[in-house]
């Protein structure tokens, strides 16, 4: 990836990563890793209760660092970790990759476009089915920041901030429905933001026949769409990001796009969604640190997105 060099990893039990990456470093445990100074940034991709402890020890050992989603368990950790960056002089990102996907990438440039009018309610789903219980314990056992709300549903509310700021109220539900379930596998919540916009965030682990993932209402039209990025279903199979055909979604996935014109004509329109692009987070990022320009994930966003997870 065009500034950045994968330099260092650390594993603890089996060492895979020479296999892809031949000359990278492997360490074996976090001091190790901490103590090189060759190292700028660290990405903590770790069990969500964990992110805070470890993202505390990078930016004491004087490194940027990148967290994976959720990036704490409270604002208040988050908080923390803020105020630690500024006293050492270090960034602190957080990996929201899915403002890059190309459905939700779609979904802007409709709102932006004012084809729907002023903006009345939005739908953001994310499902799946999932029936038995999973064997990552981090995410079944009920650990802080543990479940689907703060698993999938961090996604869902950071795509709403990203488009419409500052939530003003909001009313949640949460529970679990799948057998010994311990941690919560269903979740809905409505936030209100300024201009009387609503939007019904739900996601659940007990859905067979998936909904449209987005749904917008305005007062001239209505966007629908799937919910269907295939970044990550493609990086799975082993496609590179540099891959032509990389962030296009499969055929038959557009969006439908309905709404009155100036003639007051019923307009009716199939939207091929933007090709995704996870990457476009990195570029961010490194422009960020090499040239102080501004990473689109705000931090302050993040604060109101743990606020409302909590």
């Amino acid at each position: 990836m065009k500034g950045f060099n994968l330099y260092a990893v650390l594993e603890r039990n089996e060492k895979k990563a020479h296999l892809d990456y031949p000359t990278i470093k492997s360490y074996s445990n976090i001091s190790e890793l901490l103590s090189d100074e060759t190292i700028e940034l660290i990405v903590v991709n770790t069990p969500n209760n964990t992110h805070f402890d470890y993202a505390k020890k990078v930016l004491d050992a004087g490194k940027h660092v990148l967290i994976e989603k959720p990036a704490t368990t409270t604002p208040e950790e988050f908080t923390e970790l803020l105020e630690l960056a500024k006293q050492l002089n270090r960034k602190v990102f957080v990996y929201h990759n899915r403002r890059w996907s190309s459905d939700i990438m779609a979904t802007k440039e409709i709102i932006n476009s004012g084809k729907l009018g002023e903006i009345i309610e939005v739908h953001l789903r994310f499902d799946r089915y999932r029936a038995a219980i999973g064997a990552k314990d981090f995410k079944e056992k009920p650990l802080p920041s543990s479940g689907i709300w703060y698993d999938l549903g961090s996604h869902l509310i950071d795509q709403a901030i990203s488009i419409f700021g500052k939530p003003l109220k909001h009313y949640s539900y949460k529970n679990s429905y799948r057998e010994n379930s311990q941690v919560d596998d269903f979740a809905f919540m409505h936030i209100e933001f300024e201009n009387k916009i609503n939007v019904f965030i739900t996601t659940s682990m007990l859905v067979a026949d998936a909904q449209p993932g987005i749904i917008v209402h305005g007062t001239k039209g209505s966007f629908v769409k799937e919910f269907c990025d295939e970044q990550e279903n493609q990086l799975i199979e082993g496609l590179l990001p540099i891959a032509e055909n990389f962030g296009i979604e499969k055929p038959n996935k557009e969006g439908k796009l309905t709404y009155y014109n100036h003639k007051n004509e019923l307009i009716t329109k199939i939207i091929p969604s933007m090709k995704g692009n996870f990457n476009g987070l990195f570029e961010e990022l490194y422009q960020d640190i090499r040239n102080d320009q501004p990473f689109s994930v705000d931090n302050q966003q993040i604060i109101e997105q743990l606020k409302l997870l909590i």
